[in-house]
């Protein structure tokens, strides 16, 4: 990557699967940001770029390295393969980090630090934000493809109330199936991925809560 293209990717702004930092934050903010795109679908970290895409490098880009191998190595938890390279900036003496996160086949990853009792954290990307991933969406992303031949489940009065329910309204999350049911959340979660992984129904991670709709309506 030249300079310039880093300059015409950093004018196209922070989004989806694009982060700037003004230098290497600290380890598990970082940590945040790369596991979100390893549990979405990938992305960018540009290192020295400011929120408002200016682009201004940082002073010792081998340091900096040494930053961010630092903080996924010991705050990512399955560890995530990411590529690290270093653009200079023409006449500034300076450099920015482009750190190149894939969509991760080992999800989902979590935010880990040994030096509290803090639980792990799984983080999803979404819009030009990283969010905390919820319960359901940390269990989809436990199966892979491969396992979802065969899922078997029980079609009964509550599976037909959803059905009717998405027919009339098209969406509905963890908690509103649980309400119309008169169920726990748990089972409601439950029932949810499970159709969610037969193809029945399709999963949206959403700011505030997921939701789920038909497959055709996704």
């Amino acid at each position: 990557m030249t300079a310039a293209d880093l300059a015409r990717l950093a004018a196209s702004g922070e989004g989806p699967s694009l982060e700037f930092k003004h230098r290497v934050p600290r380890p598990e903010r970082l940590a945040k940001e790369v596991v979100a795109f390893a549990n979405t679908d990938g992305g960018r970290v540009l290192i020295g770029v400011n929120d408002d895409a200016s682009v201004v490098g940082v002073r010792d880009a081998e340091e900096e390295a040494y930053a961010v191998q630092h903080a996924l190595d010991t705050h990512i938890d399955p560890p995530v393969r990411v590529a690290v390279a270093i653009v200079p900036i023409p006449a500034t003496q300076r450099d920015v980090l482009v750190i190149n996160v894939p969509p991760s086949t080992e999800r989902p990853h979590f935010v880990v630090d040994e030096t509290t009792e803090a639980v792990p954290q799984a983080y999803v990307r979404i819009g030009a934000s990283s969010v905390e991933a919820s319960r359901e969406a940390v269990k989809l992303m436990r199966h892979r493809p491969a396992d979802e031949h065969g899922v078997r489940f029980e079609y009964g009065d509550k599976e037909a109330l959803l059905m009717r329910y998405l027919g009339t309204y098209g969406k509905i999350s963890v908690a509103g199936f649980a309400q119309i049911a008169g169920v726990p959340v748990r089972q409601a979660r439950h029932t949810l991925v499970l159709l969610t992984r037969a193809g029945v129904l399709a999963h949206h991670i959403g700011p505030k809560e997921d939701t789920f709709t038909l497959p055709l309506a996704a």
